[in-house]
C-alpha cells in the first residue's frame, strides 16, 4: 500500500539517533513522512535530518520557533538549508515574527506552519495561561497565519471543523494527538481517532507512540494508513472493505 500524498506522519520522539533511525528503517517513504522534535533534534542535531533523507523520507521539523523576528528568521533559514519539507514556528509571537519566518524561507523551500495551541492543553491549562475560550484562540491564531502568509496550521482535530473556511489556496491543518482507533490517550488531552480527524477536515495527521512503540511498526502504520483509507472513501461499504 503506498499513498501519492500520504497522510500519516510518524512521530519519532526519540532520545538518540540510532533508535530514530532503527525505527525509520522499517517505515516505507511511500506510505508516511517523519517528525523531528525538540528530543531529537537536541540529541542528534542536523545530522539525524540528513540521515533521514538518505532513507528517502521527508521530514517535518517540529522546533515551533517562537523568538525575536530576526532570530526565528534566521531559524527558518537554516531548516530550508536542510532540505526539510515543512517546519513550523509559534503563532503566539505575532504577525511581525510570522512575516519574518514566511520572508526567510525561499520559492520551493519548506512548508512553513503556524503552531496555534498544543494539543495537550485542557481548559484548565488554558485559564492558568489566561487564554480563555481555547477555539477562539485557535482561530484567532490561524488568522493571523494565513494572514501572513503562511501554509497552515498545527491545531487539534477539535478545531478543524471551525477552519474549513480558511482551506481555500491550500491552507493545510495539521493535526497531532492522533491515535488509531482503541489506543490509549496517553499524556494528550484533546486526542482524535484517525478517521474522526479526516472527517473533521484535517489534511495531515501526527501519530507517534501507537506507531513507535508497536511491537511490529510497519504493521502499525499499516493499521493506520487502512484506517486513514477507509475514511477518505466511505463510499465502500463494510463488507467490500473487509475483503480490500
Amino acid at each position: 500500500m503506498s499513498c501519492k500524498d500520504p497522510a500519516i506522519i510518524v512521530a519519532l520522539d526519540f532520545p538518540n539517533a540510532e533508535s530514530a533511525l532503527d525505527l525509520a528503517r522499517r517505515l516505507d517513504p511511500a506510505q508516511c513522512r517523519v517528525k523531528v522534535g525538540l528530543e531529537l533534534f537536541c540529541a542528534a542535531g542536523p545530522d539525524v535530518v540528513r540521515a533521514l533523507h538518505d532513507l528517502g523520507l521527508s521530514v517535518f521539523l517540529d522546533l515551533k520557533f517562537h523568538d525575536i523576528p530576526n532570530t526565528v528568521a534566521s531559524a527558518c533559514a537554516r531548516a530550508a538549508d536542510m532540505g526539510v519539507w515543512m517546519v513550523n514556528v509559534h503563532a503566539l509571537g505575532g504577525p511581525r515574527m510570522l512575516a519574518a519566518a514566511r520572508a526567510a524561507i525561499p520559492p520551493g523551500g519548506p512548508r512553513l506552519i503556524g503552531v496555534t495551541i498544543l494539543t495537550s492543553h485542557g481548559p484548565d491549562d488554558l485559564a492558568a495561561l489566561g487564554l480563555g475560550d481555547g477555539y477562539a484562540r485557535v482561530r484567532g491564531l490561524s488568522l493571523l497565519c494565513r494572514e501572513a502568509g503562511l501554509d497552515g496550521v498545527v491545531c487539534s482535530a477539535h478545531e478543524a471543523p471551525g477552519l474549513q473556511d480558511l482551506r481555500a489556496g491550500g491552507f493545510m491543518l495539521v493535526t497531532p494527538g492522533i491515535r488509531p482507533e482503541g489506543a490509549p490517550p496517553d499524556d494528550q488531552r484533546r486526542t482524535r481517532t484517525i478517521s474522526e480527524a479526516l472527517a473533521a477536515g484535517a489534511d495531515y495527521l501526527v501519530v507517534g507512540r501507537p506507531v513507535t512503540r508497536a511491537p511490529d511498526p510497519a504493521q502499525a502504520l499499516a493499521v493506520c494508513l487502512a484506517e486513514a483509507q477507509a475514511a477518505r472513501r466511505p463510499e465502500i461499504s463494510d463488507t467490500e472493505r473487509e475483503y480490500r
